[in-house]
């Protein structure tokens, strides 16, 4: 792809061994992501029972082709891994059989495999622990696997000043160094499970300073080389090294916004409508461009239109556009993306009836942006217009909300013009969202009593007056 250049050495290539590959991806999108890797590496994958993690075998002249994916968030080399751990009742024991664990752990083909990720050349600087660079604990991989609470982090943070023993050097030389380089790490952890005598904080703590004992390493907390990732979900353990330093989700944008998708959950929702070739793809609310810029890198045989009521908006989407153009022309690549960006009035679109294939966009939750009021109003309005502009027996429609109550009471009154098909549930900044993908039935727009606004009839307004009631605005009839 034209995002990574990358040059594997020859030494690392003639030394191949085969490990096993953990990623956070998006929640709700497991199955996308094990498709992925499937149809582009071709191996199989197993889905954890910890939501937002798959895990899959690869062998090191392929490790590059990892750092590719689209779905992914983050990446480790799993070091080991126990489906049905069995803690010791008291914390005592517990802490203890983890500093116990750090030195009967298989380290040798993961360390591997980590220095081999550090050797990846590519025109944009990747990897380079201890380099000075900003980092920050690793809260993508929380956020992949909850929903409804957040899960705890920590970070073992012991200093010392001890040398390096027993573990691959970043070069090797034939000469003795003047002074033996010193690996500097930290353990992160996140835990799920309330059956646990204890805490992040003190898994992180105790089994880092039994890795560090272990290695001799230096605990740092930022400029580190090597992150040692401890994930405990219930019953399952999985210690692994992490491959990336930074979210992949974030490879497409240099403007955010308040409410910027991830790059990985805009590729499982286009993923999820199947583009092809030649189809017109819609975002009527686009707000920094992350859904067409994903699709117009990704599937780039179909056509996109963003547009936005929003000035600012308008105006992100057109700097991440000319951002991505700017990166492919100083790589020499052409520059040309098949987008079209306009500011218009989502409810009153400049666009020909039946004309779009596939509609997907992130409609407004009410928390960040707009209001839950709003919503009632807005919703049936601008699905109204959707059903117009999409194609009638053929067009799809993929909309992210997290207000699923107004969604579903909107979509229940345009019954003649939209099928619900599936829906994928989905962790947004911790909110509980839904990912709905429609159908746009063959009815003729314009043809069906929820093409237009009508009196409800009795029985509606008597429901209307109900809920009204129930939140103490309705007003007594005379």
């Amino acid at each position: 792809m034209e995002e990574h250049v990358w040059v594997l050495n020859d030494a690392n290539a003639a030394h191949i061994i085969t490990v096993t590959v953990g990623a956070t991806v998006p929640t709700g999108f497991e199955h996308t992501a094990a498709e992925e890797v499937k149809e582009k590496i071709g191996v199989d994958v197993h889905i954890s029972k910890d939501r937002g993690r798959i895990y899959f075998p690869i062998t090191t002249d392929k490790l590059f082709q990892v750092h590719l994916l689209r779905s992914v968030d983050n990446l480790f080399v799993v070091v080991d891994r126990y489906d049905h751990y069995t803690f010791k009742e008291s914390k005592e024991e517990t802490l203890k059989e983890l500093q116990e664990l750090a030195s009967k752990l298989p380290w040798t083909n993961a360390l591997e495999v980590w220095k081999l990720n550090r050797s990846f050349k590519k025109k944009k600087c990747f990897r380079k622990g201890g380099s000075g660079a900003k980092t920050k604990p690793n809260t993508e991989a929380v956020d992949a696997t909850t929903e409804e609470q957040d899960l705890p982090q920590a970070a073992a943070a012991v200093e010392t000043q001890a040398n390096v023993e027993g573990i691959p050097e970043e070069e090797e030389s034939t000469e003795a160094a003047p002074e033996a380089k010193v690996i500097k790490f930290r353990v992160t952890c996140s835990r799920a499970g309330d059956k646990h005598s204890f805490s992040s904080n003190e898994a992180a703590r105790d089994f880092g300073g039994a890795v560090q004992e272990f290695f001799q390493w230096k605990a740092d907390m930022t400029k580190f080389d090597v992150e040692v990732l401890l994930n405990i979900h219930n019953d399952e353990v999985v210690i692994g090294i992490a491959l990336t330093e930074e979210s992949l989700h974030r490879r497409n944008i240099s403007h955010f916004g308040p409410t910027t998708l991830r790059s990985t959950l805009c590729y499982g929702m286009l993923r999820l409508c199947k583009p092809q070739a030649s189809d017109i793809i819609l975002d009527p609310m686009c707000g920094t461009g992350a859904i067409p810029l994903e699709g117009a890198i990704e599937f780039n045989s179909s056509f996109y239109v963003a547009g936005d009521n929003n000035d600012m908006a308008v105006n992100r989407t057109v700097n991440n556009v000319f951002h991505i153009q700017r990166r492919r022309a100083d790589k020499g690549s052409a520059s040309g993306m098949p987008i079209d960006t306009v500011r218009w009035d989502l409810c009153s679109l400049p666009i020909r009836t039946s004309s779009i294939d596939i509609i997907i966009t992130d409609m407004p939750f009410g928390k960040r942006m707009g209001s839950r009021k709003k919503n009632w109003d807005l919703y049936p309005s601008c699905l109204r217009e959707m059903a117009r502009v999409c194609r009638p027996g053929s067009g799809k429609a993929v909309l992210l909300t997290q207000d699923k109550k107004c969604f579903s009471k909107a979509l229940s009154r345009m019954g003649g013009l939209w099928r619900k098909l599936h829906t994928v549930w989905v962790n947004v900044g911790g909110l509980h969202a839904g990912v709905f993908l429609l159908k746009r039935t063959a009815n003729t727009f314009g043809q069906t009593p929820e093409d237009v606004y009508e009196s409800r009839g009795a029985d509606n307004a008597q429901e209307e007056e109900k809920e009204l009631d129930a939140a103490g605005l309705s007003q007594r009839r005379k």
